[in-house]
């Protein structure tokens, strides 16, 4: 654990925000965190990797991970080589393979879905999946953080908002990347074909844009931080251009 003389350094990015203390990072609970928890110590004991360690609350009520040493990733400056893209979809298999397995009894509270239980054909998603949660060592995916969001749903919903932020999908690159990368992303996942997936993308994202606007109409601060970057309506816009885009994207398939 770290000692109280090291200084803290805020972390951007986070939803809710984050601090760094020694090998450790701080961040504010909710409601949600005891369900989140139960959620990361499952994962770790059924072995799941590249997910951060739980080492508890610190005396100001705020959740201890530990730090994951690496980079993010700057989504709106960067695309992620094939082989992260690769290795974060392979990573997102294995976690929902593991993750079916944990189906605790009764309702539990999760920050978008509230005090729900799991229904009978859902597994607890991720739900942020985002390159920008990533993890990067020497040019390898390494981690999946922020697991704030995470909440019943379908597997694809996960694995179509990590191809609209991956591949990218949010933003314009040359239609043949996009087809080859599609490609790509539903080859290392293996359960659905590129169209399946466009289409989920749509219907995910819109959903996105949605918990974003209940979550600023119910003052989480968290969602109400994404109102700094012009949520919903910047996603709501970059969906718009993306469903013009999707004739094209298919025609290249």
């Amino acid at each position: 654990m770290p000692r109280d003389s090291e200084e803290p350094e805020h972390l951007p990015g986070a939803v809710g925000g984050a601090t760094r203390v020694g090998g450790t990072v701080r961040r504010p609970t909710g409601p949600w965190t005891p369900a989140v928890h139960e959620l990361l110590t499952y994962l770790r004991e059924s072995g799941l990797r590249g997910i951060p360690e739980l080492h508890g609350l610190d005396e100001e009520g705020r959740e201890i991970l530990e730090y994951v040493e690496g980079r993010g990733v700057p989504v709106d400056q960067e695309i992620v080589l094939d082989n992260v893209l690769v290795e974060a979809v392979t990573w997102l298999r294995d976690f929902h393979d593991l993750v079916d397995g944990f189906r605790p009894a009764g309702t539990r509270v999760w920050r978008a879905a509230g005090e729900v239980e799991l229904g009978a054909d859902e597994i607890i998603c991720h739900h942020d999946p985002g390159a920008y949660n990533w993890i990067i060592q020497s040019g390898h995916f390494v981690a999946m953080i922020d697991w704030d969001m995470a909440g019943p749903g379908q597997p694809i919903d996960d694995l179509a908002f990590l191809a609209w932020t991956a591949i990218p999908l949010y933003r314009e690159i040359p239609i043949d990347d996009v087809a080859r990368r599609l490609d790509l992303l539903v080859e290392a996942y293996g359960e659905w074909g590129p169209m399946t997936v466009l289409d989920a993308v749509v219907r995910r994202m819109s959903t996105a844009t949605d918990r974003i606007e209940a979550g600023q109409a119910r003052g989480d601060e968290g969602f109400l931080n994404l109102a700094k970057v012009g949520e919903p309506q910047r996603t709501r816009d970059r969906l718009a251009a993306f469903r013009e885009r999707v004739p094209e994207i298919e025609a290249a398939l």
